[in-house]
């Protein structure tokens, strides 16, 4: 009976085009602007590492001064030097990576490609199998280099092939920053959504893949400026060596434990050393220590903000705005069938086979609505990413948004046909049958 009942759906569309057309264009719009900016809300709020986001953590500790500090306020997002170094010695979880990001002149091989400047991370060794990091040749380096400070690189698949073609690169070296590095890795194309092992500032979550990685303890050894956010809450000398003995933070760290259930010990351990620093003369302020998993790291950068939210929750009041736009259309599209209930009801119809065939095609309405709104949210979803390189890595619908359109567009039109096809099953046969 249903496969009867959605025939008539399919061939009701051609009675009354026009209103039909404007039926199915009204949830089509609706439709796609509320997809297209879930969508981008779903890339930019996904868990970029399900099944491993609760033993990823972040920690920190407040070792501003004492002078202008108000209990409660935390401003620093990373840590100093010393805190890094000190937590890369702890031993504490699994691994642990420091980082901070860097850029290098390159000087390519081929003479045809000019001198450039290309955007990097340096990280100690651990940062690959943390991170999961997919490798297309060799591998990350070794923990002797990071004991060393080794001249060693691990290229972007698009640096690689930009300065190798598809050739494996691994063995060569190459000049960057002045210095010999040996290439020991490529990675395969990586886009982590968002980009969370190293946030400063909410827009660098959206941004393209890091196009090299060079050892923590190399680019300490060469000096290697920091590319990013540093704050300095007391004067400090000038100087690279000054500011690895200043308490300015510019480092950024991530511990990951066996489980979720070591967080107590991990915290527990983190407020240990703040009070041994204490001991030392540092981290005067005395404030709690913080440690975030993943997911609460991205909430507490406010990573998704309130703007995006809002914008989504307006998309979804012009979808509620065009579903009552639907319901008129189909008040009429139903009432000029009176007869055909009334008719049918005389034949022996109950109201409830009546209410089923109308909502039936209800859904057909709602079926052909998603696939306009879906070409119609793609083509949102094209012009967005025109806006920005930060747009282009968030405006993309997956397959989960896929079928959430066609979800959606079938269940917003059976929304909008349950008070036309109430009001048609109502029909009285008598009434109609009089008329004719």
């Amino acid at each position: 009976m249903f496969q009867y009942y959605f025939l008539l759906g399919v061939r009701s569309l051609r009675r009354n085009p026009a209103l039909t057309a404007l039926m199915v264009l009204t949830l089509a719009i609706g439709v796609a602007a509320s997809i297209a900016t879930l969508a981008i809300l779903h890339v930019m709020s996904g868990d970029p590492m399900p099944g491993k986001s609760d033993r990823l953590f972040v920690p920190l500790v407040d070792n501003g001064p004492l002078e202008g500090y108000t209990p409660g306020d935390r401003t620093n997002q990373q840590l100093s030097y010393t805190d890094a170094v000190n937590f890369l010695n702890s031993k504490q979880g699994e691994r642990r990576v420091a980082l901070y990001g860097v850029a290098a002149a390159v000087e390519p091989p081929k003479k045809d490609i000019g001198m450039f400047t290309a955007r990097g991370m340096a990280p100690s060794g651990d940062f690959f199998a943390m991170f999961d990091a997919p490798f297309l040749h060799g591998q990350g380096w070794r923990p002797a280099d990071d004991a060393s400070g080794a001249d060693v690189v691990v290229l972007s698949r698009a640096l690689s092939e930009k300065l190798y073609g598809n050739a494996n690169p691994v063995g060569q070296r190459l000049t960057m920053m002045g210095y010999q590095y040996q290439i020991v890795g490529v990675l395969d194309t990586w886009r982590v959504v968002p980009r969370f092992h190293r946030i400063v500032g909410r827009a660098s979550a959206f941004v393209d893949e890091d196009e090299y990685f060079v050892p923590f303890a190399s680019a300490i050894r060469h000096e290697t400026e920091h590319n990013g956010n540093m704050s300095c809450t007391a004067n400090t000398d000038p100087g690279f060596q000054a500011r690895l003995a200043s308490e300015c933070t510019w480092i950024q760290f991530w511990f990951e434990t066996r489980g979720a259930g070591q967080r107590a010990e991990l915290q527990s351990w983190l407020d240990s050393y703040a009070s041994e620093q204490r001991k030392l003369g540092r981290l005067p302020r005395n404030a709690p220590n913080k440690l975030y998993n993943l997911t609460e790291w991205l909430e507490f950068l406010k990573v998704v903000g309130n703007d995006s939210r809002l914008s989504a929750w307006l998309a979804f009041g012009f979808l509620v705005l065009c579903l009552v736009n639907t319901i008129g259309l189909l008040l009429a599209k139903f009432s000029v069938r009176a007869p055909e209930v009334g008719i049918r009801r005389a034949l022996g119809a109950s109201r409830k086979e009546i209410f089923r065939q109308f909502l039936v095609e209800s859904a057909v309405v709602g079926l052909v609505g998603g696939v306009l709104g879906l070409l119609l949210a793609f083509g949102a979803l094209a012009l967005i990413a025109l806006q920005s390189k930060e747009l282009t890595i968030v405006a993309h619908m997956d397959w989960m948004m896929l079928m959430s359109t066609f979800a959606l567009s079938v269940l917003a039109a059976i929304l909008a046909g349950l008070l036309p096809t109430w009001r048609a099953c109502q029909v009285t046969p008598a009434l109609q049958l009089k008329s004719q």
